[in-house]
């Protein structure tokens, strides 16, 4: 009998056990979003959902209604029929909300990554990636063709040195976050866009974790630190503070045109539902709405942050919604996770790859629907569970 080609992925996910690094999957009952869910049998306070704005559960209606007008499935490409009228009013929303000329709506936020540096950059360019940039940016990159040029995080020093070489490139494409999703902190967007004017490099900048949660009307980090004119493409998602799925591109007409003509991930990918469209449009019109949802959310963020340092908690440099515990290797932090679990506070411990190695942490994500007492108790339960593993 032939031996089994797969059998070597039983000693790799023993690997991966000896490690504490193998991943295993939950069910999750109830709604998805802030502030409690079901998990296993137990009721938890959830500290790990990226619904920022409480967004997530707000869209029946217009889900609903939607679904009776147009059915679910888009059955096609967005180029041959799967763009409905839901499609377009959304990218015309999204476009007005950036205050951009054109929006591009995508399957998912990874998909208009891949999609869009892939169409900007190919062999004979260059893309300068920050090395703790989401894993579809560093996936879109490679992807690419272009030759791949990550620098430290944060170091716009080093990447203007790199930049400064005379190499022979036809293009230069420079890709950040704006919000970092493990560590919290924001990229250096006033220097990158100077140093991307200086030596004429294209500027595209992924605002997924700041959507809705920064800038005087909620369009991101480059709203927030004034620098949308320097920035030449704009990526999102409606995944996170807009409650909803997909991603978008957002910039001006002919980049969105090319993007139309050769992004592979919206050219060949099936359009989503227009209900989907429809949930991101009712969330966007909330955020222009109410904008104490992202006021109340970033007071909370930074009594928490506040209260996390008091303790003698690791944050790193985080200045948003997203709060890192920062631990240092798997076991510690999983132990962590599960001591917080036993006492009513779902936060998600994280591990490499998501992370680099010995930066492992507890990734606290806040909502808009945390209370003031859920912090508070989140709060006690890291002190009891820190006092409690001093004591063993």
């Amino acid at each position: 009998m032939a031996s089994d080609p797969l059998c070597w992925i039983d000693d790799e996910l023993a690997a991966l056990d000896a490690a504490g690094l193998r991943r295993r999957r939950q069910v999750r009952s109830g709604p998805p979003g802030a502030p409690t869910i079901r998990w296993g049998d137990r009721e938890l306070v959830n500290f790990g959902s990226n619904d920022y704005l409480g967004l997530a559960a707000c869209s029946r209606r217009a889900v609903l209604q939607t679904i009776e007008q147009s059915g679910w499935g888009s059955g096609a490409s967005p180029l041959v029929t799967g763009r409905g009228a839901a499609h377009e009013a959304l990218e015309q929303a999204l476009a007005r909300f950036e205050g951009t000329a054109a929006a591009l709506l995508f399957g998912s936020g990874y998909a208009a990554n891949l999609g869009t540096i892939a169409a900007l950059v190919g062999k004979g360019d260059a893309v300068y990636c920050d090395a703790k940039n989401h894993a579809s940016i560093i996936d879109g990159c490679r992807l690419s063709g272009a030759r791949l040029e990550v620098y430290p995080h944060g170091d716009v020093g080093f990447l203007q040195r790199r930049l400064a070489r005379r190499d022979d490139f036809r293009r230069r494409l420079i890709v950040t976050d704006t919000l970092f999703s493990m560590d919290g902190d924001f990229a250096p967007l006033v220097e990158l866009a100077a140093v991307a004017e200086q030596y004429g490099a294209m500027l595209m900048v992924d605002e997924a974790h700041a959507t809705g949660v920064f800038g005087a009307t909620g369009r991101g980090a480059c709203e927030e630190f004034s620098v949308e004119s320097g920035v030449h493409i704009r990526v999102g998602t409606l995944s996170k503070a807009l409650g909803s799925l997909g991603g978008f591109v957002a910039g001006s007409a002919p980049l969105i045109d090319w993007l139309v003509n050769r992004a592979r991930s919206y050219v060949f990918s099936t359009a989503p539902p227009e209900a989907v469209a429809a949930a991101g449009l009712e969330a966007l019109e909330t955020v222009i709405r109410e904008p104490a949802r992202r006021t109340t959310l970033r007071q909370r963020a930074a009594a928490l942050r506040a209260g996390l340092k008091d303790q003698g908690w690791n944050i790193g440099r985080s200045a948003s919604q997203i709060v890192p515990v920062i631990v240092g290797e798997p076991g510690p932090t999983m132990s962590l996770a599960r001591a917080l679990q036993d006492r009513g506070f779902f936060v998600p411990g994280i591990r490499p790859p998501a992370v680099p190695q010995g930066e492992c942490l507890l990734r606290i994500s806040l909502s808009y629907l945390h209370r003031d007492e859920d912090i508070r108790g989140l709060l006690d339960a890291l002190a009891e569970a820190a006092a409690d593993s001093c004591a063993a």
